[in-house]
């Protein structure tokens, strides 16, 4: 049975006016007669409540997301059903949408383009550091207040489930593909690296009030995403600076690796194009060089003289016999041992810090999102140090459904892992390393996610905690996958 304005859900919000509506939702602005307030209430379309797989994904996502305490995020206040009607509750923005005042008023000022762009990405970069991306990044979804401040919303909670190849469905709350990421197009995992891209695209339409690469329908749009470089801003408004111009074309980089490695260093970019250094208004960027000294006047050359004095050279010859006998002592009383390796690096400045060895032990599966166990007897088995053998995830039809499930291991102390390598017989699947001081959570991202092959190092921050979190966010081809041997290096 579908919504309609008068209605009361659940003995206590009144829906009052019907403010948008897309393929899988429609939100209403409602009345909550308890509180007293204005509130958002999304309910999902009645043809997608029959499908228990999605609707056990839809209640999820939106436990996911209530953790979201930021300013630049719209907060879910409430989740439920009536009638089978599955709904959502979230503070009511009362203004527009950033796709409203685009095609109202045309391309931004640069300095208001940036100042929204750095919103959005912050609200983003909090997101990732949960776990949480967004995966349809748009200015349909960037909600605008009072403020003039910027509230993202929607984040993968009205959505529709992948179809062949993990394209978006056009129509769809999410299904506009004017800022698909390349690898989604392709139908391969989305992570955060992709909503770094989508902001890039959106940063392009703040500052041309077009979307990079218009077209006739999803198809063609999508391939000029995976084919076509990403277009300048400067050939639309050669004003603008040329280190914003290269910040946008960087997020929108086809290879997610070329991209800005987070959104924190995304925001420090667009943070440098708002200072001094960057000329907001010529047509080239002016770099003032440091004062330098004086030049000095260059003497005549003077003739050779009659012949070459013979002490330099008598000087270097007399330091290689003393450090031969050093050498030698060194040798005759302790051998060519770490004694010898010390002094030859302290002599040739080589660094003597290198990565060691660190032993792991899986204690337990992390299953935030789930039932709160995923084969916890099988843990020790990822890191006995037998290829063989395994901890796996539960068997999963149709994907992995939640946010993600993981395994967490124990360096045995406080420990500044630098690499973390798994071998793993399922490859495919999409990681992220966690770590933190505790092994029941309280967990901070510390790589970036990476597709894993049969062996795959996971590059860390090096930051100093005892448990680490192999965080599986998608299965890939797989309906389980293995975690065969895991191993570390560090400080």
């Amino acid at each position: 049975m579908t919504a309609v304005v008068g209605e009361l859900i659940a003995d206590r919000y009144e829906l009052e006016e019907l403010v948008g509506t897309g393929g899988m939702s429609s939100v209403y602005r409602a009345n909550d007669r308890l509180l007293e307030r204005d509130v958002a209430l999304k309910v999902l379309h009645d043809r997608f409540t029959v499908d228990g797989d999605y609707v056990e994904r839809f209640r999820r996502e939106a436990r996911a997301v209530a953790q979201l305490s930021h300013p630049n995020i719209v907060t879910v206040i409430d989740r439920g059903e009536q009638d089978g009607r599955q709904f959502i509750v979230f503070e009511y923005v009362d203004g527009e949408n950033l796709k409203t005042l685009i095609e109202r008023e045309g391309p931004l000022p640069e300095r208001e383009a940036i100042e929204l762009g750095l919103q959005i990405a912050r609200a983003l970069g909090f997101a990732h550091e949960r776990g949480l991306v967004h995966r349809d990044v748009k200015p349909q979804n960037v909600l605008l207040n009072g403020d003039a401040g910027a509230k993202v919303t929607d984040f993968g909670i009205a959505r529709s489930l992948d179809v062949q190849g993990g394209l978006t469905q056009t129509g769809t709350v999410m299904g506009t593909s004017d800022y698909i990421a390349p690898e989604q197009a392709r139908g391969r995992q989305v992570d955060a690296q992709s909503d770094v891209y989508s902001l890039g695209a959106v940063l392009y339409e703040l500052l041309t009030g077009e979307v990079p690469f218009p077209g006739d329908n999803f198809v063609a749009v999508a391939m000029r995403h995976i084919n076509e470089p990403p277009p300048s801003v400067r050939e639309r408004r050669p004003e603008l600076s040329p280190r914003l111009d290269a910040a946008v074309r960087r997020a929108m980089a086809k290879d997610p690796e070329e991209r800005f490695g987070s959104m924190d260093e995304l925001c420090a970019e667009l943070t440098a194009c708002l200072g001094p250094e960057t000329a907001m208004s010529g047509a080239e960027t002016m770099v003032v060089p440091g004062r330098r000294p004086p030049r000095r006047r260059r003497r005549a050359a003077r003739p050779p003289r009659e012949g070459l004095s013979v002490w330099p050279l008598i000087l270097l010859l007399a330091g290689l016999a003393l450090l031969a006998v050093i050498l030698a002592a060194i040798f005759t009383f302790t051998g060519p041992g770490e004694e010898f390796k010390n002094f030859v690096k302290k002599k040739t400045g080589v660094a003597a810090a290198t990565a060691k060895p660190v032993t792991l032990t899986g204690v337990t599966a992390y299953d935030p999102y789930g039932d709160g166990t995923e084969h916890d007897p099988s843990v020790g088995n990822a890191t006995d140090g037998d290829p063989a053998t395994y901890w796996n995830t539960e068997h999963y039809d149709g994907g992995l459904n939640k946010q993600g499930v993981g395994l967490v291991l124990d360096a045995g102390g406080l420990k500044k892992l630098t690499q973390l390598a798994v071998r793993s017989d399922t490859p495919g699947f999409s990681a992220t390393i966690f770590s933190g001081n505790s092994s029941s959570g309280g967990f901070t991202a510390d790589s970036k996610s990476r597709t894993a092959a049969f062996n795959t190092t996971f590059s860390l921050k090096g930051a100093s905690a005892r448990y680490y979190v192999v965080w599986i966010t998608d299965l890939g081809p797989n309906s389980s996958v293995e975690l065969n041997e895991v191993t570390a290096k560090g400080l």
